[in-house]
């Protein structure tokens, strides 16, 4: 059986790293496209096209007149992103793989387990609202022209690089020059980490797979952790105690609206998936990287290069204001 040819615009990102790593292992004839400056290896055996995917000529002399299996856009933020791959690939692909965010699920929910008829609709964080769009432009293709697609809502997935609080490596600092940190809400919302490993379990196996034309599916881990865990989990990876402050999230985005709209936008409520439908398609799929593990891993990624362990000063200074407010309350 021949191999499934697939194309992945990006593919060296914290999510879709682990996907180019895990579809090059299972055999995949892998392209990726993008503009060559990711900071991630690329596989052994894995091809790579370099163009800016904005740039829909120089997209068309690097394609040329190929064709795959499965076409998945990692970095299609707006319509017009979406409206430009529809164009470019329809009649060369059997199957369109849009990545969209599974933070375009209602916001707040108005009941847990999140699953895939979750309406989408949030009112507070404009990326949200962009991946809806670029969902709906995907959908009226599909429907009026039966263009082949997927859609893919990871949740908050992360890898070693990526300090999943706001501010990064900000909160790890401060914890071990001994200050408190600031944690939104009173902490004990829950939230969903998904290393991107895991992640990877769950999505290589639907390209190409002729039961998710149409469809829209999440991945996310089953490990579900409050803010508060999440915290002390990073702390005694990087050998501290978490000394925590909880400072309403309407409060901190009254003082930081970009903070603030990631937080009413998707952090502040409780966010625990259904993976069920996943498991129709996929049915071994488990996640089984812990985020206890996973914090070690980013903390030792961070001490390995000092150089990594970027100190947010502006923010630093804005959770030293919010500490001072809050400690006592």
């Amino acid at each position: 059986m021949a191999a499934l040819k697939v194309l992945f615009i990006g593919g060296t990102g914290v999510i879709s790293s682990a996907s180019t790593s895990l579809a090059a292992e299972r055999g995949l004839e892998l392209t990726l496209l993008h503009r060559g400056t990711g900071r991630r290896p690329v596989p052994a055996g894995v091809e790579t096209l370099t163009a800016d995917v904005r740039d829909p000529a120089a997209v068309r002399a690097a394609l040329r007149d190929r064709e795959f299996d499965a076409v998945v856009d990692w970095v299609a933020f707006t319509p017009d992103h979406v409206r430009a791959d529809v164009e470019l690939f329809e009649g060369r692909t059997g199957q369109y793989v849009l990545i969209s965010s599974a933070s375009a699920y209602q916001t707040p929910p108005a009941r847990l387990p999140i699953t895939e008829s979750t309406p989408l609709r949030n009112p507070y964080w404009q990326y949200s609202r962009d991946k809806i769009a670029c969902e709906d432009v995907l959908v009226a293709a599909y429907r009026d022209r039966g263009f082949p697609a997927t859609i893919v809502r990871p949740s908050h997935t992360y890898d070693r690089t990526l300090v999943p609080l706001d501010g990064g490596w900000t909160a790890l600092e401060r914890m071990r020059r001994g200050k408190e940190v600031v944690v939104h809400g009173d902490g004990s919302s829950l939230w969903t980490l998904t290393h991107h490993t895991d992640f990877a379990r769950g999505f290589v196996p639907l390209l190409g797979h002729p039961r998710t034309l149409g469809e829209a599916f999440h991945i996310t881990s089953d490990d579900v952790l409050t803010w508060d865990q999440i915290t002390r989990a990073l702390a005694a990876a990087a050998g501290v105690e978490a000394r925590i402050v909880h400072v309403p999230s309407d409060v901190i985005a009254a003082e930081d609206p970009g903070w603030g709209a990631s937080l009413l936008g998707d952090k502040t409520h409780s966010a625990v998936f259904d993976n069920a439908k996943l498991r129709t398609v996929v049915p071994d799929y488990v996640a089984t990287v812990p985020f206890e593990r996973g914090a070690r891993e980013i903390v030792a990624w961070h001490d390995e290069d000092p150089a990594r362990r970027v100190l947010d000063e502006r923010l630093d200074r804005l959770s030293d204001a919010l500490v001072e407010r809050f400690r006592t309350a």
